[in-house]
């Protein structure tokens, strides 16, 4: 079908006269006659005013073995796609950096939190001071609080940041023209410091439970199996610390570019089980909460953490295999 052909069909699909699209389009009755006489074309920007007025796009209109029904449906993907600008998109690399920053602090506070209470309830029970037991475990609350509160605080500021740019984790995007070569030379610079940063944070978890098998040589209790505990909330701490750090920051690039995680096939599957995320992390830390506060085991209720992580990677792999079923 010919350009002319095309344009008296949209023109009959909505009902109007040559008078009345000339009208739109404020030009003569007489040209919109030589258009579907193929007498003419009329030029570019004509063919995008007429793109717009009639829903279709100007491959449509110019493309003689293009079908509409294969043009709706590429205009409706290119619909539903929000665009990014290289403002926008410097914007956010710039905010995801910070919020590595916010984020991975805020998680190592979390994680150093009970630190004080176990070596206080520690020292107390073997008789390093001389508090009573309540004292010893109030103050070691105290800061246990105390560092949780500045940690919920940015959180809550690196959500407020990044909010407005949630549709590059959930929806489809289309970048504009140098936006993707930039992202991809920000991502190529970045890698090694990724991937050494990575290592580093793994095999401090990993070593984690080095002072953990270093207090069972002795055999028996110690004051110094409490400060091994300790110890590895610490490496804990500096491990994540450094995996979350550089994680946020390749995440950012990995959104922009819709790679991975982010791909688009990933982001519908989010859309229809992300609520199963919603909910399991919700049940788990209600049930870090009532393990630590009700049960008063702060020096071991953190294991819950590891083990969700598993768990939930285990329950991904089943919602992906039942989905393919």
């Amino acid at each position: 079908m010919i350009f002319a052909d095309k344009l008296i069909d949209l023109r009959k699909k909505n009902g109007w006269s040559q008078e009345e699209l000339a009208e739109k389009l404020d030009v003569s009755r007489q040209a919109v006659s030589k258009w579907e006489g193929a007498q003419s074309i009329p030029d570019m920007s004509r063919i995008i005013q007429l793109s717009e007025l009639f829903g279709v796009s100007t491959d449509y209109l110019l493309k003689d073995s293009l079908e509409q029904t294969e043009i709706v449906q590429e205009s409706a993907d290119e619909t539903a796609a929000r665009t990014v600008s290289m403002e926008e998109a410097n914007n956010f690399l710039r905010i995801k950096e910070e919020n590595s920053r916010r984020v991975a602090l805020g998680v190592t506070l979390c994680i150093l939190s009970p630190v004080i209470l176990i070596l206080l309830s520690g020292a107390q029970a073997f008789g390093k001071i001389s508090w009573s037991e309540e004292t010893a475990v109030g103050i070691g609350l105290v800061v246990l609080m105390l560092m949780i509160l500045p940690a919920v605080g940015l959180f809550i500021i690196s959500n407020l940041r990044i909010s407005r740019y949630e549709y590059l984790e959930k929806e489809p995007i289309e970048t504009l023209y140098g936006v993707t070569g930039m992202v991809r030379e920000k991502k190529e610079r970045f890698q090694q410091t990724h991937n050494r940063y990575l290592l580093i944070g793994i095999l401090l978890c990993v070593a984690s439970v080095i002072p953990i098998f270093l207090t069972m040589i002795t055999g028996r209790e110690t004051f110094g199996g409490v400060i091994g505990i300790a110890s590895v909330l610490v490496l804990v701490a500096i491990g994540v610390l450094l995996i979350i750090r550089v994680s946020i920051i390749w995440g950012s690039y990995q959104m922009l570019l819709e790679e991975e995680e982010y791909s688009r096939q990933s982001k519908e599957n989010q859309k229809r089980y992300g609520y199963i995320s919603g909910v399991y992390w919700s049940v788990v830390t209600a049930a870090y909460l009532a393990w630590s506060f009700i049960g008063k085991s702060w020096d071991i209720s953190w294991i819950i953490w590891p083990i969700a992580g598993v768990l939930f990677g285990v329950i991904a792999v089943i919602v992906n295999a039942l989905k393919k079923r």
